[in-house]
């Protein structure tokens, strides 16, 4: 018997991020900098929690790491797996696998990195106690998040009014990228962390273009608007309120979409 009580909701994260891939490009930047700000060094032993298509452990093996990545979705995994064909970079270790659940050795990793991805695991204080328990002593976790008061914690806040509520206990995403919380659960494992903040540029043509970019790559997004087939008033009205949403982050042809860095090493 599977004694996880949040089976059910991986199992439909695991699903609905298949879509994500067209998605991935954009994120690459940020790879970048999140790779730049988490320090890593050559011949370093990174573990990439929450990989998708796997540009941050690509970035990372770039710069001469020795890179494992994790994520939940099969389908990005292959993704990932072409990825690094494509960029000559095969010794990446690519495993399906849960953030509660890291299937590695404890004081394996000198790094854990994760790119909005650790931050969709349900229970923070389990994710938390999984990538410290991999690091090696003095490794060092870094981690690119969703700020809950910019546009794609807003939206996710919004995409949650028209949905069933998520089952108890599971912990909003959003929460990752408020400093003050974040510090306050890194701090049993780790010391106090260092916090840097980027924007990340979303070409569109249009809001409406956008839009329906988010809803045929965003798995929450995709599935609301989905099951909002049969109602088209709310769905016009959610597309509505989505559109008054992005409005002040849209100017020549760029969504602007603000992202957090924590980095902080293990005690």
């Amino acid at each position: 018997m599977n004694q996880d009580p949040f089976a059910e909701l991986k199992k439909r994260q695991r699903e609905m991020w298949a879509s994500f891939a067209p998605t991935a490009m954009f994120t690459t930047p940020v790879a970048g900098h999140l790779v730049k700000f988490a320090q890593v060094a050559p011949g370093e032993a990174v573990l990439d929690v929450g990989t998708g298509t796997g540009v941050v452990a690509l970035t990372a093996a770039r710069a001469g790491a020795r890179v494992t990545a994790l994520d939940l979705t099969p389908a990005l995994l292959e993704e990932a797996r072409a990825n690094a064909r494509i960029a000559g970079l095969e010794d990446i270790v690519w495993t399906e696998g849960d953030a509660e659940q890291l299937p590695y050795a404890d004081a394996s990793f000198d790094v854990v990195l994760s790119q909005f991805g650790h931050m969709f695991a349900p229970r923070p204080e389990i994710t938390i106690a999984e990538m410290r328990r991999v690091l090696k002593p003095g490794g060092r976790i870094a981690v690119a998040t969703w700020p809950p008061e910019h546009l794609i914690g807003c939206m996710f806040a919004l995409i949650g009014r028209y949905s069933p509520p998520p089952p108890a206990g599971a912990s909003p995403p959003p929460q990752w990228g408020n400093p003050a919380t974040v510090k306050e659960r890194l701090g049993a494992h780790f010391d106090p962390p260092f916090f840097e903040r980027g924007i990340m540029a979303f070409p569109a043509l249009s809001i409406e273009h956008y839009r329906h970019f988010m809803e045929r790559s965003i798995g929450p997004m995709q599935k609301l608007v989905e099951s909002l087939a049969t109602e088209p008033e709310k769905l016009a009205t959610l597309r509505d309120e989505f559109a008054a949403l992005v409005a002040p982050y849209y100017s020549d042809n760029v969504v602007r979409q603000d992202y957090l860095l924590t980095r902080a090493q293990a005690r």
